[in-house]
């Protein structure tokens, strides 16, 4: 950049004496789009720029953050990472040294644009120890490389900010019920008082004056636990603040990333520890910590039951004339019973026990949940790594791959790892991610390494197990000797008789 009295000579000479632009260039000696930057420059307001900001302690760590930011663009904004996330995520996984604040600028820095929701006044409630808010909060988790929808039930108690989660497939009553039911085991006792909002799965209505018209299943339940439940008025879920907020924050700081499942119970026992983790720390406002608080609210729970409640309910269904029963778009097979015949459906949360007419079990099903799954675009999740191929080894989605193609991926030599992302980046357009895998596994096994094989091979084989190897079957007939029949031929004879031709010459 030119000083201030080159710039105001450059333009001295284009106005006052009217050189040329190449005439300026000469005569100041700077190239001619230089002098043309300056002699055709109508504003000469000065600028203020922002200072810019250095992160010497970041400089490892700014290509994680911004793979996670992106990364976040396609998850639901319920559940992207927090400044506080991304900390703790680079403490715990990165050996990050840096404070909190360092990591909080940074991220604020990065993101474009900040929506401010204006905060709403609401009055506080008070809830002495023993009172708990209840609500359903929706998750995602990585299953079969795919994202699927999931239900978390939340409990929370103001008192002491404590917390329990329990997953469930759906919201519907037997869900609910048997989420209230395993909530209380983890808890060792049931609240007194619990509130709701109008859910369909425990209010049928709301009626005139306020009161709540229940479901006979959700009456029997609240009497079986003898807890009284609390409903808060339509539209007023600020009621039940204190709930609404931790399904936010456990959404953001226990499924973040999105949780790998590999089954119901192994779903569970993670959120149990999480909400156990997140006890130790200290209470917001009180300065003691939330397990202490906790243990002094526990002693005011109702004591549990000695015979837990059975969540289910009975539906009569009729067998078609192919021996089957609908039940919720699925078609279930009854073989012991005959066309015509009136058979009962024993409904649990997670399954369905057929029963005949004197309520002996004929058979036993899986409950037909219906999940939302949410396809993972892998041609713009590799787009992404071609831009940045280090983000490979750091990003939660080349986590959710199958093993063969993530460790193809994160090929040591960056210019490998390139080749090998632009390789599975264009055999995407011809093959899936599974069938890449299936290629990637069979020709690991013979080879040392994944970093070793070329991609041509890869595309060969990807191509062999699309295309496999027509061998015709051996057929039938007459004519050929039974002698003969698989024997193979000597080949030696020909051995033999190159043999003899050598010593004829």
């Amino acid at each position: 950049m030119l000083q201030m009295p080159q710039q105001q000579f450059i333009k001295f000479l284009r106005e006052q004496e009217g050189c040329s632009i190449q005439e300026i260039a000469d005569r100041v000696q700077v190239n001619w789009r230089t002098a043309k930057k300056y002699a055709d420059r109508d504003n000469w307001n000065p600028t203020i720029k922002a200072p810019v900001h250095k992160h010497p302690v970041m400089e490892h760590y700014v290509e994680i953050i911004d793979t996670w930011l992106i990364e976040d663009e396609r998850l639901t904004r319920k559940q992207r990472h927090t400044a506080a996330r991304i900390y703790n995520r680079l403490k715990n996984e990165h050996g990050f040294t840096g404070s909190d604040r360092t990591v909080r600028n940074y991220v604020s820095k990065r993101r474009k644009q900040l929506q401010l929701e204006r905060a709403q006044r609401y009055e506080r409630l008070e809830h002495p120890g023993g009172e708990a808010q209840v609500d359903f909060g929706t998750i995602q988790v990585s299953q079969d490389n795919q994202l699927k929808e999931y239900k978390v039930l939340f409990a929370s108690f103001p008192y002491s900010n404590a917390a329990f989660a329990y997953p469930v497939p759906k919201e519907n009553q037997e869900c609910f019920l048997e989420g209230m039911k395993r909530l209380f085991e983890q808890m060792g006792g049931v609240p007194r008082r619990i509130w709701f909002d109008n859910l369909s799965a425990a209010v049928v209505a709301v009626e005139s004056h306020g009161k709540r018209q229940c479901t006979n299943a959700f009456l029997r339940f609240s009497a079986h636990y003898r807890f009284e439940p609390v409903f808060c008025n339509p539209a007023s879920g600020n009621e039940k603040g204190h709930v609404e907020n931790k399904v936010g924050y456990g959404r953001r700081n226990w499924c973040v990333p999105p949780p790998v499942f590999e089954s119901h119970d192994g779903l569970v026992k993670e959120l149990a520890e999480r909400a156990l983790a997140d006890r130790q720390r200290s209470h917001y406002a009180k300065s003691i910590s939330i397990e202490s608080l906790w243990e002094e609210e526990q002693s005011k729970l109702l004591r549990l039951p000695d015979e837990p409640y059975e969540v289910f309910r009975l539906e009569q269904a009729m067998v078609n004339n192919y021996g089957e029963v609908r039940f919720e778009a699925a078609t279930l097979p009854i073989p012991q019973s005959r066309p015509g015949d009136t058979v009962w459906l024993k409904i649990s949360w997670d399954t369905i026990d057929v029963l005949d007419s004197l309520h002996r079990r004929l058979a036993q099903f899986p409950r037909p949940y219906m999940q939302k799954s949410i396809e993972i675009d892998w041609k713009a999740v590799l787009d992404g790594f071609k831009r940045r191929p280090r983000a490979v080894t750091h990003s939660y989605f080349a986590g959710m791959m199958p093993p063969p193609v993530r460790a193809f991926l994160s090929a040591s030599d960056l210019i490998e790892r390139k080749k090998h992302i632009s390789s599975v980046r264009q055999w995407l357009e011809r093959y899936t991610l599974c069938d890449i895998a299936a290629a990637l596994g069979a020709e690991a096994a013979d080879s040392e390494s994944l970093d070793s094989l070329s991609p041509e091979r890869i595309e060969h084989r990807l191509y062999k197990n699309r295309h496999p190897e027509f061998r015709p079957i051996p057929f039938a007939e007459p004519y050929t000797p039974a002698e003969m029949i698989g024997r193979a031929p000597d080949l030696q004879a020909y051995n033999r008789l190159a043999a003899l031709g050598g010593e004829a010459r």
